[in-house]
Parts: C-alpha cells; sequence; structure tokens
C-alpha cells in the first residue's frame, strides 16, 4: 500500500505544474480584465452579507424541517458551509469541524476512519451520522476505532450538527445528536448562465508526503434536470507526531466517488437520486492489514406547494452498504453491514388566530443487516452476525406569537433485534421548548432566550447484546447479555441566541449562540467486569474476572457551549468554546469518571480580507484542557495559519499549516487500549484549484 505513494507521484506533480501554468496565464490575464474584475467585486460586496463567515449562522440548515437558521433554531445547532470547508483543506472528516463547540471526531492515528463524539457520547449509534439521508452505522467491536465511517471532505458541500436529543426527529437512537453531511450538487456547482462546469484541485501536504488529486464536473440537460460527478485520490504515507517519531501504520489510501443528479419532474416537484462510494486502505499493524469499501444510494423526493401550505412533503429513500475485509497473517475476517433507511415527513403552515404554526408529522424506518465471517468458517464472537429493525414516528408544533416561540414534539420509538436471542423494546419521547424575545428596539432587539428540554431513545446494538468469545492475550471471556435495556437521554438546556447588525459600522454582523445542558442517561450502557463463578460461563480468565455489557444506573453529562461570529467585511473573528464534564453511575451509587469526555476547547478565528475580499488571510488558535481524571492525555494549544487567494475567477490557491509549533498530543476520547496514538504534528498544505464552464 505504501508503494502507491510512488505509483502516483509522477501523475500529480505532473497536475500541479498544469495548474500553476494555467495559474500564470491566468494572472497574466487578470491584468487585463481588471475592470471586470472590479465590477464583480462590486456585486460580490452588494451580496457579501450571503458569504461571509459571519452569516454563516443565518442560513437555513438541511436539518431544519421547519426553514429556521441555527439562530433561530431552540437548540444547539452549528452550520460549516463551502467557504469554511476550503478554508480548512480538510483531509479527514475531523479536519472539517475543527473548532465546533461540543463535537469531537477522531480516528486512533488511523486516519481512514473515523469515529463521532458529541457532548462525550459516542460510539453505538448515539451519534447520527448521516449522508444526505443515508444513517452511517457501520460498528466493530476492538481495539481501533469502533463505530467506522467515511466521506471525503472534498465531496461535501456542508455539514450541519445538531447536538442532544432535540434532534430526534432525525431518527430513534440520537440521545447525543446529529451530524448531517450534505454532499455537492449540480445547481449549486453550476453557475446560473452556464450549461457545464469542470474544476480540477491538486494538493500536496508535508506530513507523510501526502498527495490528493480530484475532479468536479457537472451538466445542465434542461432547467429542469442536471447531473453532478466527483473523484477523490487521496494517497498518504505515515505521519510523525509533534516529538518528530513516526507513527506507524497511519498511512492510508482512499478512492471516493459521487454521483447526484436532479430533477423535476414537475414545477411543485423535485427528485434527487445520488451514489457516494469508497475504497478505503490502511494497516493497523505490521500483519494486519484493512480495506472498506463503502456504498451509499440515496433517493429524495420533494413536493411543495407554496399556494397550498399544508403541502410540503420530503420523501427520502437510502441504502448502504459497508463491506470490511480485515487481513491478518493471511487470515481474512470480512464484516457486512447493509443498511436500509425510509424517511418521509409533511410540514403544514397556518395560523390560529395570532398563532402562527408550522406543524411536522413524520415518520421513519431503518433496518441493518450485519454478518461477520471468521477464518474459522463461522462468525466473529466478538461481532456476532444479527438484524436489527428500529422505526418511530414523530409529530412536532413550532408555535409563534409575536415575542414568543413554543416548539412541542411527541415521538413514539419501537425496535426488533434479531441474533442468537430476541430483544424488543418501545417508549414514547417527549421535546417542548419556549424562546421568549423580550426587546422590541434597541441594541437587545436580536436577543432569544430560550429553555428546553428532550428525550431520546437508543435500542443496545447486536454487538453490546450478543457478543461472546475469549479474548486472546490475556485469555478472558465476553459474556453476552439479550436482556440489555436501551438507554434512555434526558436534556435540560438554556441558552440565548443574539444577532446584531451595525454593531460598530455600517454593514457589520453579530451572531451569538451559547447554551448551558445537563444530560442523564437512564440505563448507560458500557463494558463491566463480571467475577468468575465456577461452573457457569465464566468459569475461567487469567485477569480473574469477565466481561460484559451491562446497563449501569445512569450517566450524567454537564456542560457549557458558546460560537460567536463577527465580521465587518475587511476583518472578522469567531470564538468557540466547549466545557463538558461528565460521569458515569454504577447500579451501587458508585461514581466513576466518563472515559469518553473530551477536553475543554476554547478556540478563537481571527482573519482578514484584502484586494477586494479576493485574498484571505487568517489563523485560528485553540487550547485543550484535557479532561478530569485523564490518565494518558494532557493540556495541548494547536496554533494554525490560512491564506486563500481567489486569483481569478476561475482560479483558487489555498495555503495553510495546521498544528504549527509542532504541538505533541493525544486526543482524551480515543481508545487507547492499543497504546498511546499521538496525532499529526506541524503540517504545510498547499493546493490549488482550476475551474472552467460554458
Amino acid at each position: 500500500m505504501k508503494g502507491s505513494v510512488a505509483r502516483h507521484r509522477t501523475a500529480l506533480v505532473a497536475q500541479v505544474a498544469l495548474v500553476a501554468l494555467v495559474a500564470a496565464g491566468e494572472a497574466a490575464a487578470q491584468e487585463a480584465a481588471e475592470d471586470a474584475a472590479a465590477q464583480n467585486a462590486e456585486q460580490e460586496g452588494a451580496t457579501g452579507a450571503a458569504v461571509r463567515q459571519g452569516t454563516l449562522l443565518d442560513r437555513i440548515t438541511v436539518i431544519s424541517r421547519t426553514g429556521e437558521t441555527p439562530i433561530e433554531s431552540l437548540a444547539s445547532v452549528s452550520r460549516i458551509d463551502e467557504e469554511q470547508l476550503e478554508r480548512r483543506m480538510a483531509t479527514t472528516p475531523g479536519d472539517l469541524l475543527f473548532g465546533t463547540p461540543g463535537i469531537s471526531i477522531y480516528s486512533d492515528g488511523r486516519p481512514s476512519v473515523s469515529n463521532v463524539n458529541i457532548r462525550g457520547l459516542q460510539d453505538a449509534g448515539r451519534v447520527a451520522v448521516i449522508i444526505d439521508g443515508a444513517r452511517q452505522n457501520f460498528h466493530r467491536s476492538g481495539h481501533e476505532v469502533s463505530r467506522m465511517f467515511w466521506l471525503d471532505p472534498a465531496l461535501i458541500q456542508e455539514v450541519n450538527v445538531q447536538r442532544g436529543p432535540s434532534a430526534n426527529t432525525f431518527g430513534s437512537g440520537a440521545i447525543g445528536g446529529v451530524v448531517y453531511f450534505d454532499t455537492k450538487d449540480p445547481d449549486d456547482f453550476l453557475r446560473e448562465e452556464e450549461t457545464y462546469a469542470l474544476s480540477t484541485t491538486a494538493r500536496y501536504e508535508s506530513n507523510g508526503s501526502g498527495w490528493t488529486t480530484s475532479a468536479t464536473g457537472a451538466y445542465r440537460f434542461t432547467d429542469s434536470a442536471a447531473v453532478l460527478g466527483n473523484i477523490v485520490w487521496r494517497d498518504y504515507g505515515d505521519y510523525e507526531d509533534g516529538g518528530g517519531n513516526t507513527v506507524e501504520n497511519s498511512s492510508f489510501d482512499v478512492l471516493s466517488g459521487h454521483l447526484k443528479g436532479t430533477f423535476k419532474p414537475t414545477e411543485l416537484s423535485e427528485l434527487t437520486l445520488g451514489w457516494t462510494g469508497a475504497r478505503n486502505e490502511w494497516s493497523t499493524s505490521s500483519s494486519t492489514d484493512n480495506e472498506l469499501k463503502d456504498n451509499t444510494f440515496t433517493g429524495e423526493f420533494i413536493v411543495t406547494d407554496e399556494e397550498e401550505k399544508w403541502l410540503n412533503l420530503n420523501v427520502k429513500a437510502a441504502l448502504n452498504r459497508s463491506d470490511l475485509r480485515e487481513i491478518e497473517a493471511g487470515d481474512v475476517t470480512e464484516y457486512d453491514l447493509r443498511t436500509s433507511s425510509f424517511d418521509v415527513w409533511n410540514t403544514s403552515y397556518f395560523d390560529t388566530g395570532l398563532v402562527r404554526h408550522e406543524l411536522t408529522v413524520g415518520g421513519d424506518w431503518v433496518h441493518d443487516d450485519f454478518t461477520s465471517h471468521a477464518p474459522s468458517g463461522g462468525g466473529d464472537l466478538f461481532n456476532p452476525s444479527g438484524k436489527r429493525t428500529v422505526w418511530g414516528a414523530y409529530v412536532q408544533d413550532r408555535l409563534t406569537y409575536d415575542w414568543l416561540e413554543v416548539v412541542a414534539g411527541l415521538r413514539y420509538d419501537s425496535f426488533e433485534m434479531k441474533a442468537s436471542e430476541e430483544n424488543t423494546g418501545s417508549r414514547l419521547s417527549p421535546r417542548i421548548s419556549v424562546g421568549v424575545s423580550p426587546f422590541d428596539q434597541g441594541p437587545l432587539t436580536g436577543l432569544q432566550v430560550y429553555g428546553s428540554y428532550a428525550e431520546g431513545y437508543r435500542a443496545p446494538t447486536t454487538a453490546e447484546a450478543f457478543i461472546s468469545g475469549m479474548h486472546p492475550v490475556p485469555p478472558f471471556p465476553f459474556l453476552p447479555n439479550p436482556d440489555l435495556k436501551p438507554e434512555t437521554g434526558k436534556t435540560w438546556e438554556a441558552g440565548i441566541n443574539y444577532a446584531i447588525d451595525d454593531v460598530v459600522q455600517p454593514g457589520d454582523s453579530l451572531r451569538l449562540k451559547a447554551a448551558y445542558f445537563h444530560n442523564d442517561v437512564d440505563n448507560y450502557i458500557t463494558e463491566e467486569y463480571v467475577p468468575v463463578i465456577p461452573g457457569t460461563s465464566c468459569s475461567f480468565s487469567a485477569i480473574g474476572v469477565c466481561v460484559q455489557y451491562q446497563n449501569a444506573l445512569a450517566a450524567e453529562i454537564r456542560g457549557f457551549e458558546l460560537e460567536a461570529y463577527y465580521d465587518a467585511g475587511r476583518y472578522f473573528g469567531g470564538l468557540s468554546i466547549s466545557a463538558i464534564d461528565g460521569h458515569e453511575i454504577a447500579q451501587d451509587g458508585t461514581r466513576s469518571e466518563l472515559s469518553t469526555i473530551p477536553a475543554t476547547s476554547v478556540t478563537a478565528d481571527l482573519g482578514m480580507r484584502f484586494l477586494e475580499e479576493r485574498l484571505t488571510i487568517g489563523g485560528e488558535v485553540q487550547y485543550n484542557d484535557a479532561p478530569r481524571g485523564a490518565t494518558f492525555a494532557d493540556d495541548y494549544t494547536l496554533v494554525n495559519l490560512y491564506a486563500n487567494y481567489q486569483a481569478t475567477e476561475n482560479l483558487r490557491v489555498d495555503f495553510r499549516v495546521d498544528n504549527l509549533f509542532d504541538e505533541k498530543y493525544i486526543l482524551p476520547t480515543a481508545d487507547v487500549a492499543g497504546g498511546s496514538i499521538y496525532q499529526p504534528g506541524v503540517t504545510v498544505k498547499l493546493g490549488a484549484t482550476l475551474r472552467f464552464g460554458g
């Protein structure tokens, strides 16, 4: 696998050289087209509020089913758009959400696959990861990343995050929250006057000698039909940590692709069909290689009638297939997951007197079919084959009266799980949020204060309930527990939304969201030690105990989050804060630190725009305070620099330095059963994107 770097380097160098040559030509032509560029800059300035960082919280999010923006939402919602994605020059999904409060993405030093943590909750579907409506449910028990997903950042148009169980309109299980990835769309890629367009990107990263090449093309057949395609190749060697030490087996190869077509059968309807796939290769040791093939097929049908406010129907169907082959000393273990899902909802808009309603009624269904094949010819006992179906229905009403807003909802969840035995369950989960905007004039006009209470319901996975078998070294047995109870998350949250324009000077803007939350997770599922008892299934263990997934009494997590942006055109800045603390409470009342709590984090982002806003220069500083009780992680500070230059309408050059001062650090949420894995040291990234269309 490592030899593939050499195989592809020549082609990539040629592409970089080609882009550089075109860049020189474009730069020369730029002077002759100065008047046109100035006119274009004036047009961009007139609509600057629509593209600047300070208005990110003003734009409708994908995860909004009633049309609100993050700054209007009575919940903790964040949005990362295409401009931010380009600025971050993301290599992995973890790079995409840098500095987003309450969320951490880690990969145990294996950048090819990632796991998501929101507010200290991770694994087993506690966080719903969704790509264009398709749930990413792959899970494998072991010492590496357990909740695996991959989506190449080059395929993404925007990312939306909703923290906490208030996101229960997105399906069962998301007691931690939702991360929704929206892939590129032909209508957004093509400019208004274009029939076709093509862009190509070449990028080099110094740490690990990482090479990336990608291409995006789109074609508009008619005003009602268009298609887009992407392809991305990443080839990376082993990186070095901040101490200058090579992290063995951190190299990876990824080939990703994406197709999406949009069609409008009538003036009131739209059909979107998509495919996203990837083939990842990486090693976890000198004798263990992994190959993951992932394919996601999605379909979405929307019917909207502006004259008939009761009809805003959305139907989504998806199929995700993840196939993992683990090759160890010539033996192949295979893990296959097929996740089918269906999601339908309708939002009706109407008034009753002075109260405006946005009533959403919907339902969803998700089916997981997991199979494993071990070298012995049977299944992998640590990851038993099984099927799980979860489905639910909900009703939610958003009521608005002048200064008062109320969101009330009720969701019903049910699940059925089959492996060696069966397990079923169901529950009703409520949500209520109340927001007050007490000021109608003065500098506090844009202030909204809200409070909310929401519940979520997560069924156990087949791996948690039916895991069995003898751990090899040291030998000890895993015991199944088919009677596991589902988890119930109960979250109180109090927060503020604040939006104001013309703060210091005409045209500037300030947006701020802050919240305090308290989450109690009843029947929290965790690994527990079982005493050895002769004559039972736990009769022998080299460590004196057996291991079994059990329901703890509860997990208690609380924290504070803040997200703020200020934009004055020439200069801008952002600040995010995330402080989380959590405990696990055993059945006997014993309290212990929750091992999945992320570091307390403070991130500042400052930048300036020059040359009629075609050049952006800035930097990020992030301080991380290791969580209480962490035994392997310490405090650390990261400093990043970035510069982006839109040389012409069709040429963009990007530069970034991550971890400028070569900090040596570990993410505290990572699984360290296999030893402490340090994150990358200083990394310089350089890339160029060339685009043309007609």
